[in-house]
């Protein structure tokens, strides 16, 4: 069992010990919920403050402002948030190793190039043309087609698909279930049939990005689908063909992009957010859950609503159509006066 006292914990983040708590041992972390004596839990959202006072939690970390608003034994920290990902690391099981080499039943093309220190699974399949760099993990049964080249440690985790001449690079993470270089969605009407489009373009994936569980990015009609550095994609999100994600933008659960949209740099696509084809979004811009885009955003912006429009806009008028009955109320009293005086 890992032990840390409060105030070695506070050392490894920086803050300061407030309360009477500082040598108590820590042995694990929790929400303010669950956490007992030996726990720490911390606070980063005002709503929880009564949580908070209510917790059992041996420390909670806290900002200057919320450590005010508090007794018992807190850790004053710039961003609880962030110290507790940092402390979470010290209590964190240790990781799985996957030892290197090929097991007897992964079925590897002559041809396949695999990188020093690589762990090959069980039941993977490399096909003809790959290169896998050094240090990579194939997960038990993915697959990898012809002609891709991943790069150094990067992690496929069990039953990935990774579509031929896709383009991998260093340290990137994929999560199980997830497609990668699938047929895009695309088809012409001939003759009252629609006849499929042939896809002949490839994904490009950049250095130090991560892609969540069952997660689909088809691969070019030509050219390639690209998903720049140190880009977050949840789970269940849906990429098409041609589209480009710029460099650390975050993509969160279930949203859908069209094919040929382009995002620019440090981009948030909030939950559910869906995306027509062919638009740009500028850099930094945010768009909030369930927005509904279908024209150009504009670099910074805040859009929200099922036709997305800048966020205080949509708040006002989502605001007015919950005070509709009353404003039809206060209508219908106005409608009655004004008939009375005449």
């Amino acid at each position: 069992m890992t032990v840390h006292t409060v105030r070695s914990l506070a050392d490894q983040v920086g803050g300061v010990v407030l309360g009477p708590g500082a040598e108590a041992a820590i042995t694990g972390i929790n929400d303010l919920r669950s956490a007992g004596p030996d726990q720490l839990s911390f606070l980063a959202n005002a709503k929880y403050e009564a949580l908070a006072r209510e917790s059992r939690a041996g420390a909670i970390l806290v900002t200057g402002k919320d450590a005010e608003k508090l007794t018992g034994t807190r850790i004053r920290v710039e961003s609880p948030s962030q110290a507790f990902a940092k402390i979470a690391q010290l209590f964190a099981p240790p990781p799985v190793r996957d030892e290197p080499g090929i097991h007897p039943s992964a079925v590897i093309a002559p041809d396949a190039v695999i990188g020093e220190g690589a762990s090959i699974q069980a039941h993977a399949v490399i096909s003809a043309g790959v290169k896998i760099g050094a240090k990579v993990v194939i997960g038990a049964n993915c697959f990898v087609g012809e002609r891709s080249l991943i790069g150094d440690d990067t992690r496929l985790y069990p039953l990935v698909t990774l579509r031929e001449r896709s383009v991998l690079g260093a340290r990137v993470i994929i999560h199980s279930g997830a497609v990668i270089g699938a047929d895009g969605f695309g088809y012409d009407l001939q003759n009252g049939k629609h006849v499929k489009i042939p896809h002949t373009g490839y994904v490009q994936i950049d250095d130090d990005v991560e892609i969540g569980a069952n997660t689909t990015i088809d691969r070019g009609r030509f050219g390639r689908t690209h998903i720049g550095e140190g880009a977050k994609i949840d789970n269940l999100v849906m990429i098409a063909h041609n589209v480009t994600i710029g460099a650390h933008s975050i993509v969160v659960a279930q949203a859908g992009i069209s094919g040929s949209t382009s995002l620019g740099r440090y981009v948030t696509l909030a939950g559910q957010v869906g995306l027509a084809g062919h638009l740009h979004v500028g850099d930094k811009a945010v768009l909030t859950a369930q927005a509904g885009v279908s024209k150009d955003v504009p670099a910074g912006a805040i859009l929200s609503g099922h036709h997305a429009m800048p966020m205080r806009e949509s708040l006002k008028i989502e605001a007015l159509v919950r005070r509709l009955p009353e404003l039809v109320e206060r209508l219908k009293e106005l409608e009655d006066k004004i008939r009375s005086l005449s």
